[in-house]
């Protein structure tokens, strides 16, 4: 695969603290796609100062469909989907570049190591993300907080990590889950029980869940051995699954009320 058959495809919002550290990755690309949600910080100043940068601005409206908008801006057969915090290794790039896809290859999956403030941990709960697709076959659909890829086609695990790298301060991590968490108990509400996965089922009882990710986090992740930021990743899931548990209470009250 040539590398100009990729566009990188990222979605921005105040994300100057993120964003210079993942265009420096992306300077081998002809062309980068930003969809920006009307940043007011120096989100705008910093893409251009990368001449591959074209930006577009739309109203927020749902993840997929923000997604699916910038879709729509890509010109290549392949996309490379990124959050603005996401940085890619050299390795990663050669990967790329080696890659001879069969045509029933659509997509292919990338792990992810976590960092915080710049280092990464031993392990992370974020799961592998479909990050580079043919266009003609792919479409986003809102699932819960977040979004959902459908591929046509077959798929594939790259061997070389993302780093997730957010530098933004505590007070947006926490505006940005207020928001998300939102959206995820309401997905959690209303999906009757029995279609829910292991993990979104211990999430919907609500006692243990945070307990049980924050020792996932410390102990099978390894954050035991990450130091201080072992225990800062740990306590941040942990307060995330507290946050949630209080918005499914509240959806819970709210429906029982009004139905008395």
């Amino acid at each position: 695969m040539q590398l100009a058959e990729i566009t990188p495809l990222i979605l921005t919002y105040n994300e100057a603290p993120n964003l210079d550290r993942t265009l420096q990755n992306l300077t081998w690309a002809n062309r980068i796609v930003i969809i920006d949600s009307f940043s007011t910080d120096a989100t705008l100043e910093i893409a251009a100062t990368y001449p591959q940068v074209e930006v577009s601005q739309r109203t927020f409206d749902t993840h997929a469909q923000q997604w699916n908008y910038g879709l729509s801006q890509v010109h290549t057969p392949w996309v490379l989907s990124l959050d603005a915090d996401y940085l890619l290794t050299d390795a990663l790039v050669n990967e790329l570049r080696k890659l001879c896809p069969e045509s029933q290859i659509s997509g292919y999956f990338v792990y992810f190591k976590y960092c915080v403030f710049g280092k990464p941990l031993r392990g992370t709960i974020l799961p592998p993300r479909q990050v580079l697709f043919r266009k003609d076959q792919a479409i986003y659909i809102d699932d819960g907080h977040t979004q959902l890829l459908k591929i046509q086609g077959r798929s594939r695990t790259l061997i070389h990590y993302i780093y997730h790298d957010d530098r933004k301060p505590l007070s947006r991590w926490l505006w940005a889950q207020d928001r998300y968490l939102i959206l995820e108990a309401q997905k959690l509400s209303q999906t009757p029980f029995k279609e829910l996965s292991l993990g979104d089922k211990i999430r919907k009882l609500k006692l243990l869940a945070p307990f049980i990710v924050f020792l996932y986090c410390l102990i099978f992740k390894g954050g035991l051995l990450d130091g201080w930021r072992g225990w800062y990743y740990a306590y941040q899931r942990l307060l995330a699954e507290v946050l949630l548990a209080i918005r499914l209470i509240e959806l819970e009250d709210f429906s029982q009320s009004s139905h008395e």
